[in-house]
């Protein structure tokens, strides 16, 4: 009888895995003239959920800097716009009870753009954005059991990645594009 169980659970777990995919970079969205530039990320004192994981700021700059160049330099426009990003919270997932107490990781980010040429920044305050790590079959069961902190920090820079390139595509004015009609945008906060 232990063994059928043990033998379930050891299928469940691989079965849930198959189902987790690599993390999939899109095509380009349209961003005009966009050009990476300076790619800043702070993470001088951000604050951690009391049952996260420790991680190192330097790694968090290191990890979501990445995460930015990798998504956001693959832009080639005429001018170059430069990005600062603050990491101002997250929650690092630690091991828990599989299927009672599954803590998942989150981060917390402000963003700000400056048009290079004209020294200006483009949004007048910060975008703040709460990022997950999303549910696929590695974090269904917590991703504390399933991924390290490394992964975890990796998977939550690609994310916040991701959604900074979305937000810079709903202000298509800032890069040389016509607006978006208002009955288009849809805020995806």
């Amino acid at each position: 009888m232990m063994i059928a169980r043990l033998s379930a659970l050891v299928l469940a777990a691989a079965l849930l895995s198959a189902c987790a995919g690599p993390q999939v970079v899109e095509a380009p969205v349209a961003l005009g003239d966009f050009k990476l530039g300076l790619n800043i990320v702070k993470a001088d004192n951000p604050q951690k959920v009391p049952i996260s994981r420790d991680a190192d700021p330097q790694d968090w700059d290191d990890s979501l800097t990445a995460a930015l160049q990798k998504r956001l330099g693959r832009y080639d426009g005429d001018k170059f716009y430069n990005l600062g990003v603050s990491v101002d919270a997250y929650a690092l997932a630690p091991p828990g009870i599989p299927l009672v107490l599954s803590p998942k990781s989150a981060l917390v980010v402000t963003a700000r753009v400056w048009d290079d040429a004209a020294g200006k920044q483009l949004n007048e305050k910060g975008e703040q954005f709460t990022i997950f790590e999303g549910v696929d079959g590695e974090t269904m069961v917590g991703s504390g059991l399933t991924r390290t902190a490394e992964q975890q920090m990796e998977k939550l820079s690609f994310n916040a990645a991701k959604r900074i390139e979305r937000w810079l595509s709903d202000h298509p004015e800032w890069f040389g594009l016509p607006p978006k009609p208002k009955e288009a945008f849809i805020s995806t906060k």
